[in-house]
């Protein structure tokens, strides 16, 4: 799938991120899939708690990582938010069970840690990817003990470093207050592409 927008900005807060989320909310619809990828404690389920406070949801968004998928109906008139956590989850396979292409036509999709597991889930696609940079730990879960309190107690604060990507017709041109764009160059179509 062809990249058609790619954007970047950096966050102060945690505020700031929920206020992008909201932003990026005021343009989705049912339909669309948003892949949040980012280390642990890096912003991806603050960021959807924005887009939801932006669609208007019901139910308190949190991170579903127990849960695998929750479901947040509209208030309104609006799509419901279906967010998933994909960290469990190993194969193609896994990701049908959950029937998510049941329910992507009516809702907005967000996962995360779905990066090279739902792409194929639907024809347009947002990729966000969420670093911050740390002074302890490598932000992974594999982190030691101390290394995961430490980023934990820093959720809400630290820089992060936001990238967005648009792949497909629907996100052409893609535009946010406060971001910049960058070169809307074609990604690799597949992995052999890139060597050269």
């Amino acid at each position: 799938m062809e990249r058609t927008s790619h954007l970047t900005t950096d966050l102060p807060d945690a505020d700031s991120t929920r206020a992008l989320g909201r932003a990026l909310a005021g343009l989705l619809q049912p339909g669309d899939l948003v892949m949040l990828t980012g280390d642990l404690g890096a912003g991806k389920t603050t960021l959807t708690q924005g887009i939801g406070s932006g669609l208007d949801v019901r139910g308190q968004v949190a991170s579903p990582t127990f849960v695998i998928a929750r479901v947040h109906p509209p208030l309104g008139d609006g799509p419901a938010l279906v967010h998933v956590d994909a960290y469990r989850l190993g194969s193609l396979e896994e990701v049908d069970a959950l029937d998510l292409d049941a329910s992507l036509e009516e809702s907005v999709t967000v996962v995360e840690w779905g990066r090279g597991l739902v792409e194929s889930i639907a024809r347009d696609r947002l990729e966000v990817t969420i670093s911050r940079p740390r002074g302890t730990g490598d932000g992974t879960a594999e982190a030691s003990a101390e290394a995961l309190d430490a980023i934990l107690e820093d959720a809400e604060t630290g820089t992060r470093q936001v990238t967005i990507e648009g792949f497909g017709a629907r996100w052409a041109g893609l535009d946010l207050p406060g971001a910049t764009a960058l070169e809307p160059t074609r990604a690799p179509a597949d992995p052999a592409e890139s060597v050269g």
